[in-house]
């Protein structure tokens, strides 16, 4: 989908659709005014007939508007004014983009950055309605034949601007915009492939495809002799029950000088979970080709990265593995060692993320990090505490913490913080290793958390739990791209190309 940005006299731009923001009681947005004036009142007239209000999501569709250039006219309601929110204006784009998929303009011009609640930046504006509207005009096709697709879908969006002295900052607003959707795409493109498709060696193979793409990127995959030449036995004790090899993906990114210390993301990258010996129920075990969202996340924020030569020293580690049963799987009570030196009494064989991330945290000391962040989608317990909204942020570093929670609100890709307090782990004490792989049903998303960190404790670190926001289940069923579009905040302020938002 390709956006752009234009200004000057709204009436006369020639366009399949103009998009226009009402608010409830029939108040015109700013933009709406104007093509009130230039068709003579025509706007006003047509609203007293009561078809549209301006309740937030509803849309009404105009043509052959006197003194408009535009083909037609789409009025979108955008809720109360004064009460508008993020989430209401958010709410707007996307049903303007769901109807204009349903007609043939497959162009359309967008006043709605306009139309943003009051504290909303122009910047965010813009960006929001970029990353919405790639969003929704998504469609999964790989494996199927799209017999609902849009017969005339909507190709480009260009995004008005009321003058030319906001121009530079959309321009700004639309190319991160672009990046972070066309991000998410790829994260959510690779999550919805089926496990059969999607397998650790596929992974590594799109990973090399990427790097081809970019010069400043390069790829390292490391196979199952190389990792457990190293002493990787946590990550390798996981595809022991697989016909599927474990892959330990390693992404460079010199945006910046190799003296630079380096951001590191990690994720997990589970292409198919069915548990192991601790076998899952049968029910929607086929969402568990989800379990490497994480892995894809780290895919798609390291594309967002390269598409926008962020002066940024960036490393993406993707341990991608199966876990299935076999004769020679895990079992409960075995007995691993990882790479670190520390034993782990695994208990539960369908507590594996945590096993393959360790190994890859531990991996990760030899780029000196300035920063690490692990993204999984690790438990079940953190989807009970925080639901389909929040993803759980775990970190000690209290700064740490500020600076996340504010990239995952100005993101509108949310985090919420979790404890990690030391009289949690006790929990994963064993009789027999230096550590069990899970601390009872009580706090689960935290020990599992608390297991993370004992591999952690020369950099610092967060672990991000994307179990309940990585992808949505049941009519909805698909990947969400999550949390591309916090990772990529964070590296844009982290290298400095926006200030940070905390």
């Amino acid at each position: 989908m390709e956006f752009k940005i234009k200004s000057g006299d709204l009436a006369k731009h020639k366009t399949p659709c103009l998009v226009l923001g009402v608010f409830e009681k029939r108040k015109l947005a700013p933009a709406a005014e104007l093509i009130d004036q230039a068709s003579g009142g025509r706007l006003t007239e047509l609203l007293k007939k009561g078809d549209l209000d301006g309740e937030t999501g509803r849309t009404l569709m105009l043509y052959d508007l006197p003194g408009v250039a535009a083909e037609r006219v789409l009025l979108v309601g955008c809720g109360k004014r004064k009460e508008a929110t993020r989430t209401t204006y958010r709410q707007a784009l996307a049903a303007s983009v769901d109807l204009l998929q349903r007609t043939h303009a497959g162009t359309a011009l967008s006043t709605l950055p306009e139309a943003a609640p009051e504290g909303l930046s122009h910047y965010l504006a813009v960006r929001d309605a970029v990353t919405t509207a790639a969003e929704r005009v998504y469609r999964y096709s790989q494996t199927k034949d799209d017999k609902q697709a849009p017969k005339t879908p909507l190709r480009t969006l260009t995004l008005w601007v009321d003058n030319q002295r906001t121009a530079d900052e959309a321009e700004q607003a639309l190319r991160h915009g672009a990046a972070i959707a066309a991000g998410v795409t790829l994260a959510r493109e690779l999550g919805n492939l089926p496990g059969n498709v999607c397998t650790p060696s596929y992974l590594a193979d799109q990973a090399h495809d990427l790097a081809t793409r970019f010069d400043k990127l390069s790829v390292e995959v490391l196979e199952e002799a190389q990792m457990e030449e190293l002493g990787m036995g946590a990550l390798l004790c996981v595809s022991r029950g697989s016909r599927q090899p474990a892959k330990l993906i390693v992404f460079r990114y010199a945006g910046a000088a190799a003296t630079q210390r380096p951001v590191v993301l990690v994720g997990k990258g589970l292409t198919f979970d069915a548990g192991g010996i601790s076998l899952k129920p049968g029910a929607d075990m086929d969402e568990m080709k989800y379990d490497m969202c994480g892995g894809a996340s780290v895919f798609g924020a390291v594309q967002a990265a390269c598409e926008l030569d962020l002066p940024i020293h960036l490393i993406g580690v993707v341990p991608a593995s199966e876990n299935l049963p076999d004769g020679d799987a895990n079992k409960p009570g075995d007995i691993v060692k990882s790479l670190s030196g520390q034993t782990i009494e695994v208990l539960n064989t369908d507590a594996e993320g945590r096993l393959i991330l360790c190994d890859a945290l531990t991996y990760s000391e030899r780029f000196n990090p300035d920063l690490v962040i692990d993204v999984a989608t690790l438990t079940g317990a953190c989807v009970v505490a925080l639901g389909k909204h929040a993803s759980g942020l775990f970190t000690a570093n209290d700064a740490l913490a500020g600076e996340l929670q504010a990239a995952g609100e100005t993101a509108w890709d949310r985090v919420w913080r979790l404890p990690l307090w030391e009289d949690y782990q006790s929990q994963l004490d064993s009789n027999f290793a230096d550590m069990a792989n899970i601390g009872g049903r009580d706090g689960g998303a935290i020990t599992a958390a608390c297991f993370l960190s004992r591999y952690t404790k020369k950099f610092p670190w967060a672990h991000v739990d994307i179990a309940g926001t990585a992808w949505l289940s049941g009519k909805e069923k698909g990947g969400t791209g999550r949390p591309v579009p916090f990772l990529v905040q964070l590296l844009l302020e982290r290298s400095g190309v926006l200030a940070a938002s905390a």
